[in-house]
């Protein structure tokens, strides 16, 4: 039988990755965007021609609006993974954060995902194993200035992971987070070289991630051979914060 698993956010640069490692794990995918239709759409060609035996559906739902996790649900079937890749992010000082920017952020990160959960938990738990991974971020345990209202919502991402790892560990569903640092993607187009420079001092592997090395992590963790890890927010950073 076809193993499903739904990564939300795959038109992003991680989504993507992560959508491509588990294609090349077997996996068969619902491919979720908002806005970037032609290139998830492009990715789920190229899937498709590579992996003939698997399915790839792409899926549209905008987690920014009240009713994204309700649009979404209706076009899932089988399923046994969900990885919540989706992002949204805000930078600069509180004074200067609007209202509709820490809404956005909210629903994107915290109320879309734990509403799609609550609507396609009975799909996960037909399952002997299944799995909930989130993308969370370093942020969401070390904060950041500048960044405090996205700082806020992976925060209570990581915190809405253990609780739910609790609540659905009878029903065999796996639960948890990876919370990257700095990882070569646009989101950190904000930062110039000298900020970049200067970041990389900080770390003590000197370099930024790549979105592969995201991606690995979230094929281990879908993969069966951590079966025993659930309610944990697994750190990428190159040592940043330990």
């Amino acid at each position: 039988m076809k193993k499903f698993a739904l990564v939300v956010g795959a038109s992003g640069a991680i989504g993507n990755a992560i959508a491509r490692r588990l294609a090349s794990d077997g996996w068969s995918l619902y491919l979720h965007f908002n806005q970037g239709q032609s290139r998830v759409e492009q990715l789920a060609s190229e899937l498709m021609n590579e992996y003939a035996g698997q399915e790839f559906l792409v899926v549209q739902a905008d987690f920014a609006s009240e009713d994204g996790a309700d649009s979404l649900a209706p076009q899932i079937y089988s399923l046994s993974a969900i990885v919540f890749a989706g992002g949204h992010s805000f930078y600069g000082l509180i004074e200067d954060t609007p209202v509709e920017e820490m809404s956005k952020l909210w629903k994107v990160h915290v109320q879309n995902p734990m509403r799609l959960l609550a609507l396609l938990s009975l799909k996960l738990r037909q399952n002997e194993k299944s799995h909930v991974l989130f993308i969370g971020s370093i942020w969401g345990e070390a904060g950041a200035a500048y960044e405090a209202a996205y700082s806020a919502v992976k925060g209570a991402q990581h915190a809405f992971v253990k609780s739910y790892a609790k609540e659905v560990a009878y029903n065999h569903i796996l639960v948890n987070a990876i919370a990257p640092g700095l990882i070569d993607t646009s989101m950190n187009k904000h930062l110039n070289e000298e900020e970049k420079q200067a970041l990389f001092e900080e770390i003590p592997l000197a370099r930024a991630g790549k979105v592969e090395d995201v991606a690995n992590l979230a094929s281990f963790y879908l993969s069966g051979q951590a079966n025993y890890v659930t309610g944990q927010i697994i750190r990428i950073n190159g040592g940043w914060y330990i």
